[in-house]
């Protein structure tokens, strides 16, 4: 491949990856899921992804390949095998398209209740563009900031990339949340997402971010950017043609007294072992911001120990935090990554228990659940009883966070909603104020978005 300094970014899609060298080295069977599954889920990669990243020996092994790949087994064996009947019958698009829509309906598409409880409202007019979750953390997401320069194959927003407008979250420019952000003195905290917002050059991130950089709204202390650039195109911060303009802009948010943190999205060492990736770190901690390292665990990805550990090391050396473990959530192709809570634990503690006192700022396994962050902290006998121990990182309602409770142990749980109270208790702790549910059904009390309580008359249904 090219010098890293001279590389430059070519995206490659579903349609544009049979150009590629590497197409060739994939089987027959492998092109096709590309084809097939990459018209349900997103599907992008580049240049360096390719060149870089993936040892085209280890496929379809290699973790790289899986995270950016589509696989078969990321559709229902009967999903596949209708939309491949579907394609090599010769069927119309439209066609196609509505076997599409519906198996990305069924993939839950937007989990946790974004759509429904996260949005907030200025006079009485929902902000699609902005999800309001928890008291001190607003999220914003740049409508020039919605693509990223590849996709992972788990990605909980990926209705934000395949054209499910009535799911997308965007905002043209900043007004809107800078009146917001004036009448909600409790936030602390804006995180601008997407999509990845380092897709777009410095003078539109400028844009951005210098409204929220203003006296008037003092009480932003924390400005965070998610990206997975870092580790995808680590040349956005070395030597694209904006690279140092980029820096500059990130120097002016510390430079205004604000602590700006780059959310660095990490599922493997592998994509921080480059020079180039760990240059990209140093330059960004050069300009006074911070890089947090947060990534879910994903099965056929990241389940070694050893490697998360690797991860956390390197990190600290460079001048990154390790900052959270995730479980992948229920959405999308989850039933091809996700692992037992049981097993998620086992590997985080196996993991944490290798790495130094400073890399152990790490929290997890952790559900961005309905109700707010759940972290499982153990594996517990109590009375005889064997138990996870749980507790709130984050919460809807702040009331809830640090607070530990229980659930049985069940080693087939993958979520939250799997869970049963311990104890003999009919519900959560968090459950208290809520009506009755019906058979079959979990009921959690709603968060108010941007006022940080729970309305006591608004419930949703989560199926067990």
């Amino acid at each position: 491949m090219q010098n890293d300094a001279t590389l430059r970014f070519k995206p490659y899609t579903r349609q544009t990856v049979r150009q590629t060298p590497e197409w060739s080295k994939l089987s027959a069977d492998q092109q096709e899921a590309v084809d097939i599954v990459g018209r349900v889920l997103p599907f992008r990669v580049n240049s360096y992804v390719l060149g870089e990243l993936i040892d085209w020996q280890q496929i379809p092994d290699d973790p790289i390949f899986r995270l950016t790949f589509p696989q078969k087994e990321m559709l229902r064996d009967e999903e596949y095998d209708q939309l491949r009947t579907l394609i090599r019958s010769g069927n119309s698009e439209p066609e196609i398209d509505k076997l599409v829509h519906k198996i990305r309906l069924r993939m839950n598409p937007h989990p946790a209740g974004q759509l429904t409880h996260n949005v907030p409202y200025l006079d009485g007019i929902p902000l699609q563009g902005m999800q309001h979750k928890y008291r001190e953390t607003v999220l914003f997401f740049p409508s020039a900031g919605q693509s990223c320069h590849a996709y992972c194959t788990f990605c909980f927003r990926w209705p934000q990339f395949v054209g499910m407008d009535e799911f997308k979250f965007d905002a043209r420019e900043t007004s809107h949340l800078v009146e917001y952000l004036k009448r909600h003195k409790e936030v602390t905290d804006v995180l601008i997402t997407g999509g990845d917002p380092l897709v777009m050059n410095a003078r539109s991130l400028a844009e951005y971010l210098t409204p929220l950089l203003t006296p008037e709204l003092a009480h932003i202390q924390n400005i965070r950017i998610g990206t997975k650039s870092v580790a995808y195109w680590p040349q956005r911060f070395v030597t694209d043609k904006d690279a140092d303009d980029l820096l500059r802009v990130f120097e002016s948010v510390v430079a205004s007294g604000r602590n700006l943190a780059i959310m660095g999205h990490y599922n493997h060492p592998n994509e921080l072992e480059p020079e180039i990736a760990q240059q990209a770190v140093r330059r960004i901690i050069g300009t006074g911001a911070t890089v947090r390292m947060q990534a879910p665990l994903i099965r056929h990805i990241n389940t070694d120990p050893d490697a998360w550990a690797r991860l956390w090391t390197l990190g600290v050396k460079l001048g990154a935090v390790p900052y959270y473990m995730f479980v992948e959530r229920d959405t999308g192709p989850s039933d091809y990554f996700k692992l037992p809570l049981a097993d998620a634990y086992d590997i985080f503690q196996r993991a944490y228990r290798q790495v130094s006192g400073l890399a152990r700022t790490v929290r997890g396994p952790s559900m961005s659940a309905f109700p707010g962050k759940v972290m499982v902290d153990g594996i517990v006998t109590i009375g005889g009883e064997k138990l996870f121990a749980l507790q709130f990182l984050q919460a809807r309602n702040p009331e809830w966070v640090r607070r530990p409770f229980y659930a049985k142990f069940d080693p087939q749980a993958t979520w939250l909603d799997d869970l049963v109270p311990a104890f003999g208790e009919r519900k959560f702790f968090f459950e208290d104020d809520a009506p009755q549910p019906p058979a079959g059904k979990r009921v959690i009390p709603v968060h108010v978005a941007g006022t940080g309580r729970v309305d006591e008359a608004d419930f949703v249904e989560a199926a067990q």
